[in-house]
């Protein structure tokens, strides 16, 4: 199994079950910290996704890897808003004692 696609299987777990529990608070309080734990989620499950089209080799064209490359960046940009908006959704949370 390559590498990259172990990665991904495991960290897909963890990734899943914050996208769970994120929809699941979204249907219920649609709050500021929900919407933004959902939106971070998804982005984060992109990332995801991301790793399993490099490792399986889909969309060549997307040069998955390789610096300057939209795969680069749209992995980078997901990881990098996905990770904002969970920390972002819970501190809010957590600051309004909810």
């Amino acid at each position: 199994m390559n590498p990259t696609l172990a990665r991904a299987l495991v960290i897909a777990v963890p990734i899943g079950a914050l996208l769970v529990s994120a929809s699941l608070s979204l249907a219920r309080t649609r709050t500021l910290y929900a919407a933004c734990w959902f939106i971070g989620a998804v982005c984060l499950g992109i990332v995801v996704l991301t790793h399993v089209a490099e490792s399986m080799g889909w969309f060549p064209a997307m040069r998955w890897g390789q610096p300057e490359s939209a795969g680069h960046y749209l992995d980078l940009t997901s990881a990098c808003v996905g990770a904002t908006l969970v920390i972002v959704g819970t501190i809010t949370r957590l600051t309004r004692g909810i």
